[in-house]
């Protein structure tokens, strides 16, 4: 039986550590119902986290894997998405409980995705057919020799 991934990334300030801590885990929090985009599994983070008096700084890794279909060959592939550089901070308060990251580590992973994306480097796209015109009237022209 699959384990129910949370649908949230919530940071419990109040029980955070006074010297930061780092965090992980996988949360579900890409819902993308596009026709060439899909994504399995939920976002695997890695983030260290710590409190500079009335600012939350929240820094670290994110990954989620995708299928993809190939803008050139039109072939559907997997790939995983990462984000090296997640990097946010937030106003807080002695009176906040948490700080909610699922917009930002949502939209953090949707713009690394690739504009076009593709199976391989050297994917040679569609396989090119030429074909011969119906029409060989013009192919007289062919043999013709302009000087």
């Amino acid at each position: 039986m699959e384990e129910e991934l949370e649908k949230q990334l919530l940071i419990d300030v109040a029980r955070l550590d006074s010297e930061g801590e780092t965090l992980e885990g996988e949360v579900d929090i890409i819902d993308l119902e596009e026709e060439f985009v899909h994504p399995f599994g939920g976002v695997r983070y890695r983030l260290k986290v710590q409190a500079f008096g009335t600012e939350l700084v929240v820094q670290g890794h994110l990954e989620q894997d995708f299928d993809l279909t190939c803008s050139r060959c039109d072939q559907d592939f997997d790939t995983t998405i990462k984000v090296d550089d997640f990097c946010v901070s937030y106003e807080i308060s002695e009176k906040t409980e948490f700080v909610d990251l699922t917009a930002d580590a949502r939209e953090s992973i949707i713009l690394a995705l690739p504009t076009y994306p593709l199976c391989d480097e050297d994917c040679p796209g569609l396989e090119q057919k030429v074909e011969k015109p119906a029409d060989d009237r013009w192919s007289a022209l062919d043999g013709l020799k302009v000087d």
